[in-house]
Protein backbone atom coordinates (compact mmCIF):
# COMPACT_ATOMS: atom_id res chain seq x y z
CA UNK A 1 0.00 0.00 0.00
CA UNK A 2 1.53 3.06 -1.04
CA UNK A 3 1.64 6.49 1.15
CA UNK A 4 0.29 9.49 -0.19
CA UNK A 5 3.22 11.86 -0.80
CA UNK A 6 1.84 15.23 0.91
CA UNK A 7 1.52 18.13 -1.60
CA UNK A 8 3.57 21.26 -1.10
CA UNK A 9 3.12 23.79 1.53
CA UNK A 10 2.75 26.20 -1.23
CA UNK A 11 -0.43 24.36 -2.84
CA UNK A 12 -1.74 24.15 0.66
CA UNK A 13 -1.86 27.60 1.19
CA UNK A 14 -2.59 28.20 -2.18
CA UNK A 15 -6.13 26.11 -1.87
CA UNK A 16 -7.11 27.96 1.15
CA UNK A 17 -6.15 31.67 -0.23
CA UNK A 18 -8.47 30.67 -3.23
CA UNK A 19 -11.77 29.65 -1.67
CA UNK A 20 -10.74 32.47 0.34
CA UNK A 21 -10.54 35.05 -2.20
CA UNK A 22 -13.72 33.36 -4.54
CA UNK A 23 -15.77 33.72 -1.13
CA UNK A 24 -14.47 37.22 -0.91
CA UNK A 25 -15.73 37.86 -4.28
CA UNK A 26 -18.95 35.82 -4.43
CA UNK A 27 -20.39 35.93 -1.30
CA UNK A 28 -23.85 34.41 -1.14
CA UNK A 29 -25.41 36.18 -4.40
CA UNK A 30 -22.83 35.45 -6.81
CA UNK A 31 -21.44 37.79 -9.82
CA UNK A 32 -24.40 39.47 -10.72
CA UNK A 33 -23.08 41.70 -13.20
CA UNK A 34 -22.09 38.67 -15.10
CA UNK A 35 -25.21 36.83 -14.44
CA UNK A 36 -26.95 39.90 -15.81
CA UNK A 37 -25.21 40.26 -18.83
CA UNK A 38 -23.44 37.10 -19.84
CA UNK A 39 -25.13 33.62 -21.17
CA UNK A 40 -24.04 30.49 -19.46
CA UNK A 41 -23.13 28.92 -22.83
CA UNK A 42 -20.97 31.62 -24.21
CA UNK A 43 -17.44 30.88 -24.71
CA UNK A 44 -14.28 33.02 -24.60
CA UNK A 45 -10.39 33.57 -25.24
CA UNK A 46 -8.58 35.14 -22.94
CA UNK A 47 -4.70 35.90 -23.12
CA UNK A 48 -2.89 36.68 -19.45
CA UNK A 49 0.04 39.55 -20.75
CA UNK A 50 2.71 41.35 -18.70
CA UNK A 51 2.27 44.97 -19.35
CA UNK A 52 5.82 45.31 -18.03
CA UNK A 53 9.34 43.40 -17.23
CA UNK A 54 9.65 41.40 -14.64
CA UNK A 55 9.41 37.90 -13.25
CA UNK A 56 7.47 35.77 -12.95
CA UNK A 57 5.62 34.05 -10.26
CA UNK A 58 2.18 32.30 -9.16
CA UNK A 59 1.22 30.66 -12.82
CA UNK A 60 0.49 27.25 -11.39
CA UNK A 61 -1.59 29.21 -8.70
CA UNK A 62 -3.60 30.55 -11.35
CA UNK A 63 -4.12 27.80 -12.81
CA UNK A 64 -5.52 26.37 -9.73
CA UNK A 65 -8.13 29.32 -9.28
CA UNK A 66 -9.59 27.88 -12.58
CA UNK A 67 -9.28 24.35 -11.38
CA UNK A 68 -11.78 25.46 -8.26
CA UNK A 69 -13.99 27.55 -10.14
CA UNK A 70 -14.67 25.56 -13.32
CA UNK A 71 -12.41 22.66 -14.33
CA UNK A 72 -12.97 22.77 -17.95
CA UNK A 73 -11.84 26.15 -18.59
CA UNK A 74 -8.49 25.54 -20.73
CA UNK A 75 -5.39 26.79 -19.51
CA UNK A 76 -2.56 26.69 -21.48
CA UNK A 77 1.06 28.29 -19.73
CA UNK A 78 3.37 30.03 -22.46
CA UNK A 79 6.07 30.97 -19.42
CA UNK A 80 7.39 29.69 -16.58
CA UNK A 81 7.92 30.96 -12.68
CA UNK A 82 11.27 32.58 -12.45
CA UNK A 83 11.33 33.41 -16.34
CA UNK A 84 12.13 37.04 -17.01
CA UNK A 85 9.60 38.99 -18.74
CA UNK A 86 9.47 41.32 -21.59
CA UNK A 87 6.75 43.87 -21.49
CA UNK A 88 3.66 42.94 -24.34
CA UNK A 89 4.66 38.89 -23.19
CA UNK A 90 2.11 36.68 -22.90
CA UNK A 91 2.38 34.16 -19.91
CA UNK A 92 -0.78 31.96 -20.88
CA UNK A 93 -3.43 31.84 -23.06
CA UNK A 94 -7.27 30.43 -21.32
CA UNK A 95 -10.08 29.75 -22.59
CA UNK A 96 -13.49 28.37 -21.82
CA UNK A 97 -16.79 29.70 -20.25
CA UNK A 98 -16.80 33.60 -20.25
CA UNK A 99 -19.08 33.68 -17.46
CA UNK A 100 -15.63 31.51 -15.77
CA UNK A 101 -13.29 33.72 -16.83
CA UNK A 102 -15.09 36.93 -15.92
CA UNK A 103 -15.41 35.70 -12.26
CA UNK A 104 -11.86 34.19 -12.18
CA UNK A 105 -9.93 36.97 -13.76
CA UNK A 106 -9.43 39.32 -10.79
CA UNK A 107 -8.31 36.55 -8.07
CA UNK A 108 -6.21 35.02 -10.79
CA UNK A 109 -4.37 38.46 -10.95
CA UNK A 110 -4.09 39.22 -7.38
CA UNK A 111 -2.04 36.07 -6.87
CA UNK A 112 -0.16 36.78 -9.94
CA UNK A 113 0.94 40.30 -9.52
CA UNK A 114 1.84 40.12 -6.31
CA UNK A 115 3.62 36.84 -6.20
CA UNK A 116 5.05 38.45 -9.69
CA UNK A 117 6.37 41.55 -7.74
CA UNK A 118 7.46 39.81 -4.89
CA UNK A 119 9.82 37.75 -7.76
CA UNK A 120 10.56 40.98 -9.55
CA UNK A 121 11.95 42.73 -6.40
CA UNK A 122 14.47 40.12 -5.19
CA UNK A 123 15.85 39.31 -8.64
CA UNK A 124 16.69 43.38 -8.41
CA UNK A 125 18.41 42.43 -5.22
CA UNK A 126 20.41 39.53 -6.64
CA UNK A 127 21.45 41.25 -9.66
CA UNK A 128 22.99 44.19 -6.74
CA UNK A 129 24.70 41.65 -5.64
CA UNK A 130 26.37 39.74 -8.59
CA UNK A 131 30.19 38.95 -8.17
CA UNK A 132 29.67 39.02 -4.42
CA UNK A 133 29.51 35.71 -1.84
CA UNK A 134 26.20 37.35 -0.39
CA UNK A 135 22.85 35.57 -0.94
CA UNK A 136 19.93 37.51 -0.44
CA UNK A 137 17.35 36.30 1.88
CA UNK A 138 14.15 36.72 2.97
CA UNK A 139 11.68 37.06 6.54
CA UNK A 140 8.78 36.44 8.43
CA UNK A 141 7.69 39.47 7.45
CA UNK A 142 4.85 38.59 5.23
CA UNK A 143 1.46 38.26 4.90
CA UNK A 144 -0.80 36.45 7.03
CA UNK A 145 -1.22 32.92 5.66
CA UNK A 146 0.60 33.85 2.35
CA UNK A 147 4.28 33.32 3.91
CA UNK A 148 5.07 29.81 2.19
CA UNK A 149 3.69 31.59 -1.54
CA UNK A 150 5.81 34.73 -1.10
CA UNK A 151 8.50 32.51 0.25
CA UNK A 152 7.97 30.68 -3.44
CA UNK A 153 8.03 34.21 -4.96
CA UNK A 154 11.65 34.97 -4.02
CA UNK A 155 13.16 31.80 -4.91
CA UNK A 156 11.62 32.01 -8.35
CA UNK A 157 13.55 35.55 -7.90
CA UNK A 158 16.68 33.85 -7.01
CA UNK A 159 16.76 34.36 -3.57
CA UNK A 160 16.67 32.33 -0.63
CA UNK A 161 14.57 31.38 2.40
CA UNK A 162 15.51 32.16 5.97
CA UNK A 163 13.16 30.43 8.44
CA UNK A 164 9.70 29.34 7.60
CA UNK A 165 8.37 30.36 11.07
CA UNK A 166 9.16 30.19 14.55
CA UNK A 167 9.34 25.80 14.91
CA UNK A 168 12.50 25.14 12.19
CA UNK A 169 15.59 27.76 13.40
CA UNK A 170 16.48 28.74 16.75
CA UNK A 171 16.72 32.47 16.34
CA UNK A 172 17.89 34.64 20.09
CA UNK A 173 16.84 38.32 19.59
CA UNK A 174 17.45 40.97 21.87
CA UNK A 175 14.08 40.24 23.51
CA UNK A 176 15.03 36.64 24.01
CA UNK A 177 18.44 37.76 25.59
CA UNK A 178 16.55 40.48 28.19
CA UNK A 179 14.35 37.77 29.17
CA UNK A 180 16.91 35.13 30.06
CA UNK A 181 18.03 34.99 33.71
CA UNK A 182 20.34 32.23 33.72
CA UNK A 183 24.18 32.99 34.31
CA UNK A 184 27.00 31.04 33.51
CA UNK A 185 29.55 32.63 31.58
CA UNK A 186 29.19 35.44 28.80
CA UNK A 187 25.48 36.34 28.25
CA UNK A 188 25.51 35.97 24.45
CA UNK A 189 27.59 32.60 24.18
CA UNK A 190 26.05 31.42 27.17
CA UNK A 191 22.65 31.62 25.88
CA UNK A 192 23.42 30.13 22.27
CA UNK A 193 24.84 27.05 24.51
CA UNK A 194 21.95 26.61 26.16
CA UNK A 195 19.64 27.10 23.08
CA UNK A 196 22.10 23.99 22.12
CA UNK A 197 21.25 22.17 24.67
CA UNK A 198 17.50 22.38 24.34
CA UNK A 199 16.52 23.14 21.39
CA UNK A 200 15.62 20.54 19.06
CA UNK A 201 18.56 18.71 17.74
CA UNK A 202 20.13 19.45 14.62
CA UNK A 203 17.96 23.10 14.03
CA UNK A 204 20.86 25.59 13.17
CA UNK A 205 21.12 28.59 15.89
CA UNK A 206 21.52 31.98 14.93
CA UNK A 207 21.86 34.97 17.27
CA UNK A 208 21.30 38.41 16.97
CA UNK A 209 23.96 41.60 17.91
CA UNK A 210 24.33 44.93 16.99
CA UNK A 211 27.59 45.64 18.47
CA UNK A 212 31.02 44.52 17.27
CA UNK A 213 31.65 43.37 21.34
CA UNK A 214 28.14 41.37 21.20
CA UNK A 215 29.80 39.40 18.08
CA UNK A 216 32.61 39.05 20.17
CA UNK A 217 30.55 37.33 22.67
CA UNK A 218 28.44 35.87 20.16
CA UNK A 219 31.22 33.75 19.24
CA UNK A 220 32.25 32.31 21.99
CA UNK A 221 29.22 30.28 22.05
CA UNK A 222 29.82 29.30 17.77
CA UNK A 223 25.98 29.58 16.98
CA UNK A 224 25.99 28.46 13.28
CA UNK A 225 24.43 32.17 12.01
CA UNK A 226 25.12 35.76 13.66
CA UNK A 227 23.09 38.16 12.42
CA UNK A 228 24.46 41.45 12.55
CA UNK A 229 21.28 43.54 13.01
CA UNK A 230 21.38 47.78 11.46
CA UNK A 231 25.26 47.81 11.60
CA UNK A 232 27.47 51.15 9.11
CA UNK A 233 29.15 49.21 6.55
CA UNK A 234 32.54 49.86 8.09
CA UNK A 235 31.01 48.19 11.20
CA UNK A 236 30.06 45.03 9.16
CA UNK A 237 33.66 44.75 7.34
CA UNK A 238 35.02 44.70 11.05
CA UNK A 239 32.61 42.49 11.87
CA UNK A 240 33.74 40.48 9.06
CA UNK A 241 37.61 40.93 10.36
CA UNK A 242 36.56 39.42 13.57
CA UNK A 243 34.82 36.20 12.58
CA UNK A 244 37.42 35.34 10.46
CA UNK A 245 39.94 35.74 13.08
CA UNK A 246 38.02 33.85 16.10
CA UNK A 247 35.16 31.60 14.45
CA UNK A 248 35.73 30.82 10.60
CA UNK A 249 32.94 28.29 10.65
CA UNK A 250 30.46 30.67 11.39
CA UNK A 251 28.41 32.61 8.95
CA UNK A 252 27.18 36.83 9.30
CA UNK A 253 24.03 38.23 7.75
CA UNK A 254 23.36 41.40 7.37
CA UNK A 255 19.91 42.99 8.37
CA UNK A 256 17.56 45.86 8.90
CA UNK A 257 17.21 48.73 7.02
CA UNK A 258 18.70 46.78 3.72
CA UNK A 259 17.52 48.78 0.50
CA UNK A 260 17.99 48.30 -3.06
CA UNK A 261 20.61 51.49 -2.73
CA UNK A 262 22.96 49.76 0.00
CA UNK A 263 22.60 46.08 -0.68
CA UNK A 264 25.57 46.72 -3.12
CA UNK A 265 27.60 48.21 -0.53
CA UNK A 266 26.89 45.68 2.19
CA UNK A 267 27.58 42.70 0.11
CA UNK A 268 31.22 43.79 -0.26
CA UNK A 269 31.85 43.95 3.52
CA UNK A 270 32.30 40.05 2.48
CA UNK A 271 29.19 38.57 4.77
CA UNK A 272 27.36 36.01 3.20
CA UNK A 273 23.83 36.37 3.97
CA UNK A 274 21.38 39.25 3.66
CA UNK A 275 18.15 39.55 4.62
CA UNK A 276 15.67 42.37 3.47
CA UNK A 277 11.87 42.13 4.46
CA UNK A 278 11.25 45.01 1.77
CA UNK A 279 11.24 41.43 -0.42
CA UNK A 280 8.08 40.62 1.20
CA UNK A 281 6.58 43.21 2.53
CA UNK A 282 6.67 46.12 0.24
CA UNK A 283 7.43 44.93 -3.49
CA UNK A 284 5.55 46.84 -6.00
CA UNK A 285 3.15 44.44 -7.97
CA UNK A 286 3.98 43.69 -11.10
CA UNK A 287 1.25 44.32 -14.33
CA UNK A 288 0.00 41.80 -15.31
CA UNK A 289 -3.78 41.79 -17.40
CA UNK A 290 -5.98 39.62 -19.08
CA UNK A 291 -6.09 40.56 -22.98
CA UNK A 292 -9.55 39.41 -24.14
CA UNK A 293 -9.57 38.16 -27.79
CA UNK A 294 -12.50 37.97 -29.90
Amino acid sequence: MSIPTPEPAWQTAARELIGLGLREDLGSAGDVTTAALIPADQMAQVKIVARSAGVLCGLPVARMVFDELDPAVRFDERARDGDALAAGQVVAHLSGKLQSLLIGERTCLNFLTHLSGVATLTRRFVDAVAGTRAGIYDTRKTLPGWRALEKLAVAAGGGKNHRMGLYDMVLIKDNHLAGWREGGGTKIAGAVRAARERSPQGLPIEVEVDTLEQLADALEGQPDIVLLDNMTVDDLRRAVAVRDERAPGVKLEASGGVTLASVARIAQTGVERISAGALTHSPPALDLAFDWET
